[in-house]
């Protein structure tokens, strides 16, 4: 007896990058071939019309004004795309109200939260947009998750975590069975829960395990907003100042107190570019004293000051962030 297709549908942004295409479209193809009683039907589209570049093309064609008959639609991006076109958002909003399953990954979750169509599910979303998302969609629920399954929306994080959910798709569809064999055939090591954090563990990105020096830097990215002196920290992991100097200057090349205001320059950079706050809020929000402070250990660090490059960025970026209120950094 024939088995009936499942449609899963790919919508495409221009600029996203074939990874994050062809593994979830390399588990459905995989999927189908150890087991032929599963079959689906692969459908992409184009968000957009394609740029007309050399190399490497984005597969689809442009959308044609419909998406009905897909049971599955997931839009993907790898950068938020600006807007969403009113006659798309018309066909996005109708595709749900029909039932159908609708998802983001990566940055595909952008437009769906543009729409109001993520209000009150929960949301992963990579870590690199977690302010930015959180600021502009209050309603959505953005976790740290690698990919979330709240009732009919489906989102990854981007990067392998795509590939994790669509494993997470043919175990719900199929069985685990199903999803272990996939798994297996792509040498994949284990299969990951959507729960887990993105974030890799603290020793590997220090690149050292001495648990004195991890849980130095714990405390120090629990304390950003008010820092703690290099005594305080050295008191609370229980080793002396100049022991804890020795492990940092040991497996980091650097003293306590220039890491952690190196910590603190990155995250004041990471909510320049993603968030509308004031310079000098997030000055403040960063464990600087006062606007000049922040901004000549900003010019010290990065070359420019946070007003420059902000700007700088900005212009060369494919999304806008609301202007700032009233900056006065």
């Amino acid at each position: 007896m024939t088995q009936t297709a499942h449609c899963i549908g790919f919508l495409i942004w221009p600029q996203t990058r074939p990874m994050t295409l062809a593994l979830a479209e390399e588990a459905l193809r995989v999927a189908q071939r150890v087991h032929p009683e599963v079959v689906y039907e692969a459908r992409f589209l184009l968000a957009e019309p394609p740029a007309d570049e050399a190399g490497w093309r984005l597969p689809g064609e442009p959308w044609a004004g419909r998406l009905e008959g897909c049971q599955k639609l997931f839009l993907l991006a790898d950068e938020p795309p600006a807007s969403v076109a009113p006659a798309l958002a018309s066909a996005l909003k109708q595709l749900v109200r029909s039932g159908a399953q609708v998802g983001g990954l990566s940055a595909g979750v952008y437009p769906l939260a543009q729409l109001g169509l993520l209000d009150g599910y929960r949301v992963a979303v990579h870590w690199r947009w977690q302010d930015d998302f959180t600021e502009r969609f209050p309603k959505a629920i953005a976790t740290s998750h690698l990919f979330d399954w709240d009732r009919d929306r489906l989102s990854a994080c981007g990067g392998l975590a795509v590939l994790d959910l669509l494993l997470a798709v043919l175990a719900r569809d199929h069985g685990a069975e199903l999803a272990g064999a996939v798994s297996e055939e792509l040498v994949v090591e284990r299969i990951r829960e959507g729960g887990e954090r993105q974030r890799i563990p603290l020793q590997n990105r220090i690149g050292s395990s001495h648990p004195k020096l991890t849980q130095a830097v714990l405390l120090m990215e629990a304390n950003i907003e008010e820092p703690l002196t290099t005594d305080e920290i050295a008191t609370h992991v229980c080793v002396s100042r100049r022991q804890l100097e020795r492990i940092f200057k040991q497996y980091l090349n650097r003293v306590p107190s220039q890491y952690y205001l190196e910590l603190r320059l990155n995250k004041a950079r990471q909510l320049l570019m993603q968030t509308s706050k004031s310079i000098i809020q997030i000055g403040l929000s960063c464990g600087f004293s006062s606007g000049p402070h922040f901004s000549s250990a900003y010019r010290n660090f990065f070359g420019a000051t946070p007003r420059e490059d902000r700007n700088q960025r900005r212009s060369a970026s494919p999304f806008e962030i609301a202007p700032a209120a009233a900056e006065r950094g």
